[in-house]
């Protein structure tokens, strides 16, 4: 059986265990579709394209300023936007998964992998950046704002901490080829130790191989550092997403005739999305729902509103992502499993 069957197999028990895992959540929003404005409902369609979008607009207009891309057209952007979200909620891998797939992809457009890599570095480091812009905003709405408990207060500022220690641990790393080379040999034993107890095979990669791939990535680094320019519109992209994604819960609490203060919504989205990226479920179904419904009503939101809105939403995003994502990440595995990637 070949690599590329197994990986298909692999994804289609991945979207079982999808529709297995949120199999109530399915049931419970389809009998609350009878008691919503569906009109105001399906503004989640629109709305979640555009976040699938601007998740990939990030990657491909960093790449195009390093005159990566040339020739691809919007629609393959497009839809390699819709392969990532599909790969990034069928396995559950904190992201993981789709940095290797993406990385894969775009080996295929000519794209090293350092620089692809570094390229879902940037998306990352953009996407919470603006986060953190619209967190800090939220933290003083709910500050001012009386009716908030003070342990919301506290949760939304102990979030904006860990993202700024994070960033800053992120980018030490990065610009320290020292480092980088150090985490490449440890990188190198502990994939070839686990090798050899799984595999007969004495070494699966080999170290030159790692470095230079680290190398490519610390090289990327040092020309964002030189012209930081090439931010500026992955961070506009990242602030389309960010707001898309909470709009989406906006929407649904709206066709429920329920107003919720949009500042405790984005607190408990980034709450949520930090959880579900250590949940053992794919696309964090279950836990990613329970701490974002637990926040909101625990800051006020009604108990009722607050699990019809986020399951509705949540199942939406959910079947979106199978949809879109799912035919043109088989299309792209059979096609590129073919042919040779561009040298």
């Amino acid at each position: 059986m070949s690599f590329r069957t197994v990986l298909s197999v692999i994804t289609l028990l991945a979207i079982i265990a999808i529709l297995f895992f949120a199999r109530q959540e399915l049931v419970t929003a389809w009998n609350l579709l009878w008691n919503v404005d569906l009109w105001i409902l399906s503004l989640l369609i629109p709305v979640q394209f555009i976040s699938f979008f601007a998740v990939g607009a990030m990657i491909f207009e960093y790449l195009r300023k390093q005159d990566e891309l040339k020739d691809t057209s919007k629609f393959q952007t497009a839809r390699m936007a819709l392969e990532l979200n599909f790969v990034n909620h069928a396995l559950p891998s904190g992201g993981v998964s789709g940095v290797s797939y993406m990385a894969w992809r775009l080996k295929h457009y000519g794209v090293k992998a350092g620089r692809a890599t570094m390229a879902q570095v940037v998306r990352f480091v953009v996407t919470f950046a603006a986060y953190l812009v619209l967190l800090l905003i939220s933290i003083i709405v709910i500050t001012i704002d009386g009716s908030i408990n003070r342990f919301s207060v506290l949760i939304s500022s102990a979030l904006a901490t860990a993202i700024i220690l994070g960033t800053i641990f992120g980018i030490y790393i990065i610009r320290s080829q020292a480092q980088l080379h150090a985490f490449s040999r440890s990188l190198t034993r502990g994939i070839n130790k686990l090798g050899r107890r799984f595999t007969k095979r004495e070494q699966l990669v080999q170290e030159k191989t790692i470095e230079y791939f680290f190398t490519d990535l610390h090289q990327d680094y040092l020309i964002l550092q030189r012209n930081k320019g090439l931010l500026k519109k992955p961070l506009i992209w990242a602030f389309v997403f960010n707001i898309a994604e909470i709009s989406m819960f906006v929407i649904a609490y709206a066709a429920l005739g329920v107003y919720v203060n949009p500042a405790i919504i984005i607190i408990a989205y980034g709450v949520a999305t930090v959880a579900g990226i250590f949940s053992i479920t794919p696309g964090g179904a279950g836990a990613y729902e329970a701490i974002m419904i637990s926040f909101l009503v625990g800051a006020g939101a009604p108990y009722g509103a607050t699990i019809a809105a986020i399951l509705l939403t949540r199942v939406i995003l959910i079947v979106g992502t199978i949809i879109s994502g799912y035919i043109f990440y088989q299309h792209s595995l059979v096609k590129y499993g073919k042919q040779p990637a561009v040298r």
